[in-house]
């Protein structure tokens, strides 16, 4: 389906997207899924020190180091993006990864617990740092037409990932614990020298080499960003939506136990979830390409915090947790590609700062939607799914206006540069 079909309301195919994608693009999306199928610290390291002889008080504060510095990792990715162009951000973000993830055994003791917190946190910081490098260039190699089908699919390269990551895990830790790491490393080293060899050298904004006309310096491009305010309803949105997310693998596993459903019904729920996202989210993205931006959004949105509230009816029957993940899942594939792509319509001179400062904006609320989750589950009981459909609709509301389009496109951020 050409970008002729798609102006007249026609969404283009999946076959026609994967046709249209050009080999820089395939090759940034093999390399976020080869690196993200070895992604282990996060979702390991806790086991992984306790396992050594640490407290799960002390575990618990190196995840925290992580989840810090992946969220500054993702504003100094911005940056980075801006300075060094994409792919030299993603090869420098994944090499220096790769070195610190694979010295983290030699600190997992009591004894260097202070410098496994830095190691850990630097880590974090450049294992995210790529994210907005890898946005800003799929933005700028994939034709107009196709970018929110480009997010999706960068969403979906993510998921398989993610899915092939504890399969491989699992045999890994059947032999040795540290392996882990070791593999960690070498998938993000792999990733940075696919990079460097087959990534083009796109996505600077600073212009090219001598040439300092489109240079913006930080202080100044994060102004402009301060200034936008349908930006910064954006951002709202999505700190609001990630910590709507966050009950569905915080909160709702309280709920299932609570409700005396045995554990297989989450996982059940995570399973149904991944499924979906692997196999339909491209086909809705061929449509969902077609709406206006804020449409997509706020009701994909809306679906999805419907979906969760349905998890307060879960003592009523298993069968409705499966059938909230449906819609809940349902909603994110509408909005998920909408809301991911919404930063690279920025210009260029603040367009990977932009990518970072909404990637940031969703770490944060990642990291405080867990908190919110388990006091207000505690507090409350099931007043937290309440809680929760509030947050999602109010995420919505503001997407409907920070995604709404000015009536001159870009031209009035571009008029503050």
């Amino acid at each position: 389906m050409t970008a002729t079909a798609q102006a007249r309301g026609k969404p283009a195919g999946v076959l026609a997207t994967l046709r249209a994608t050009p080999p820089s693009a395939r090759y940034l999306l093999g390399g976020v899924l080869i690196n993200q199928a070895g992604a282990f610290v996060q979702p390991f390291l806790v086991l992984y020190l306790t396992q050594q002889g640490l407290s799960v008080g002390r575990a618990g504060t190196a995840l925290a180091a992580y989840s810090a510095g992946a969220v500054l990792g993702l504003l100094l990715g911005g940056e980075l993006t801006h300075r060094l162009g994409a792919r030299m951000t993603i090869a420098a973000a994944m090499a220096s990864s790769a070195v610190l993830v694979m010295l983290i055994p030699s600190f997992a003791s009591t004894s260097r617990f202070t410098y496994l917190l830095i190691v850990v946190g630097v880590a974090g910081a450049f294992m995210q740092a790529y994210r907005p490098a890898a946005a800003a260039l799929l933005s700028d190699v994939m034709p107009a037409e196709h970018r929110v089908m480009a997010f999706s699919m960068l969403r979906i390269a993510m998921n398989v990932g993610a899915a092939v990551g504890p399969l491989l895990a699992a045999a890994l830790i059947l032999v040795d614990w540290d392996l882990l790491f070791y593999v960690n490393g070498f998938t993000a080293l792999t990733y940075a020298l696919l990079a460097v060899a087959l990534l083009p050298q796109t996505g600077r904004t600073d212009g090219p080499a001598g040439d300092t006309s489109g240079v913006l310096p930080g202080r100044a491009a994060y102004a402009v960003l301060a200034r936008d305010g349908r930006f910064l309803l954006y951002l709202a949105s999505m700190l609001l939506s990630a910590v709507m997310f966050a009950q569905f693998t915080t909160t709702l596993p309280l709920k299932v136990a609570a409700a005396g459903h045995p554990p297989a019904l989450y996982s059940a729920a995570l399973v149904t979830s991944s499924v979906l996202v692997i196999l339909c989210e491209l086909k809705v993205t061929t449509y969902v390409s077609t709406w206006v931006a804020a449409v997509a959004a706020a009701g994909g949105t809306t679906v999805m915090s419907l979906g969760i509230a349905g998890y307060a009816f879960v003592d009523v029957s298993a069968a409705l947790v499966i059938v909230a993940t449906v819609v809940f899942v349902s909603g994110m594939m509408v909005s998920g590609p909408t809301l991911w792509a919404h930063p690279a319509k920025a210009p260029a001179a603040v367009k990977g700062r932009y990518i970072g400062a909404s990637q940031a904006v969703f770490g944060l609320g990642s990291a405080i939607g867990p908190v919110v989750g388990v006091f207000a589950w505690t507090q409350w009981g099931d007043g937290v799914w309440l809680l929760t459909l509030v947050v999602g609709l109010t995420s919505a509301a503001t997407a409907a206006v920070g995604l709404r389009e000015r009536p001159d496109g870009a031209a009035q951020v571009t008029a503050k540069l």
